[in-house]
């Protein structure tokens, strides 16, 4: 049963932004749809939390997100399904909204018992993943094909000819990257005829690599537009965790939500409004992808977009989460 949709003036409380050099235009805030399926494990998904996962990305669209961010390893394709099916009972929708999905992670026991977990950047892969994709997706069109993590055998030429196959093909429009580091995407970029639009990494208070390791400053210089994965550090910084990577366990934010709680009730905002407008200030013109399936969470966020933090909050949010001053 098809599902009715508001009108465009929603997308007035989430601006609208370019991606990289591109024609794609996607809003300031993303939606992840990783949690859609309620777990990780396919055999753990429920027809309610099915349900669930369909509501939060119809909710993320009412509040005006219209960049949906996915992945195949994202409950091994269960994920890309839900979104899938919204897209195709909510009528309209896939014209009003980009849709970008990752490859190149392979689980152990893919495709042979004693295949090893590793990453496959090789031509015939990105093509097939890409594939299967699409039928999850039940698209002929991706918008945005994204590389998941670093391949250490990576071959920018052969990862060329496979971006030119897709988009020859009509099967993707735009390319880009996810947790690459800056020398990777400069060696892509230099075999690639087609621009990198994007590098999706994890940014945040708590995680503040990318401003010292050059990934910020090539965005910078090449007009790339980071994608910010876990822009609340796993949900730390905003109303709380409910599941952290292994990454994220020794996150030390008991000052840093302190500092957040202050500026949030001199604004008359939640932390999390606060917490994704300190990325939303950098010049890269980042954009945070929020993962939450809770429609008031999800619609509380938007706030951020209306939200333009001084040099001094910022300033003062950064040497919290430093936990030292500048160099």
């Amino acid at each position: 049963m098809a599902l009715a949709l508001p009108g465009h003036e929603v997308f007035e409380r989430v601006q609208t932004i370019r991606l990289g050099i591109s024609s794609l235009a996607g809003s300031r805030l993303a939606y992840g749809c990783w949690r859609s399926a309620g777990s990780w494990n396919p055999a753990e998904v429920t027809l309610e939390s099915q349900a669930a996962g369909r509501r939060g990305i119809l909710a993320a669209y009412e509040a005006g997100y219209t960049l949906f961010d996915n992945a195949d390893i994202y409950c091994r394709g269960v994920c890309e399904q839900i979104l899938g099916r919204v897209l195709r009972e909510a009528w309209g929708l896939r014209e009003r909204v980009l849709i970008a999905t990752k490859c190149g992670i392979r689980f152990a026991g893919d495709p042979l018992p004693a295949s090893p977990e590793r990453y496959d950047f090789s031509g015939e892969y990105i093509v097939s993943a890409c594939e299967q994709s699409l039928k999850r997706l039940g698209l002929a069109t991706i918008d945005l094909y994204m590389l998941h993590r670093p391949d250490y055998l990576a071959d920018p030429h052969e990862i060329a000819g496979a971006f030119a196959q897709l988009q020859e093909a009509g099967k993707v429009r735009c390319f880009g990257v996810s947790n690459f580091r800056p020398t990777l995407v400069t060696a892509l970029q230099a075999a690639c005829p087609m621009p990198l639009i994007v590098n999706q990494v994890e940014i945040s208070l708590a995680k503040l690599d990318c401003f010292t390791d050059g990934t910020l400053d090539q965005c910078l210089a090449g007009q790339i537009t980071p994608l910010a994965w876990s822009p609340l550090g796993g949900g730390l910084l905003g109303d709380g965790a409910k599941r952290l990577l292994p990454s994220q366990e020794g996150f030390q934010t008991a000052g840093i939500v302190k500092a957040l709680d202050e500026i949030a009730v001199t604004r008359n905002v939640s932390r999390t409004a606060v917490a994704l407008a300190w990325l939303l200030k950098h010049p890269s013109r980042m954009i945070p992808i929020l993962g939450s399936t809770d429609p008031q969470r999800i619609r509380d966020a938007t706030r951020a977009a209306e939200l333009d933090l001084t040099r001094e909050e910022w300033y003062r949010l950064l040497l919290t989460a430093r936990g030292a001053p500048l160099p």
